[in-house]
């Protein structure tokens, strides 16, 4: 009966690991020199959504 529970603490542990690892990487990356040149000389910038992805520009 315990085994139910075991899975769903893992796979909550899993989640709570997976968002604390992107936002450490997407701060390190923006917070970067290489992140910070890519933003002031090519004017990039996150993607806002869906949009971003299929530009065919």
């Amino acid at each position: 009966m315990e085994i139910p529970f075991i899975i769903l603490g893992a796979l909550v542990s899993l989640l709570i690991f997976y968002m604390i690892i992107e936002r450490a990487v997407r701060d390190g990356i923006n917070n970067s020199s290489i992140g910070r040149y890519l933003e002031e000389k090519h004017g990039m910038k996150e993607p806002q959504g869906d949009e971003d992805l299929f530009d065919d520009k």
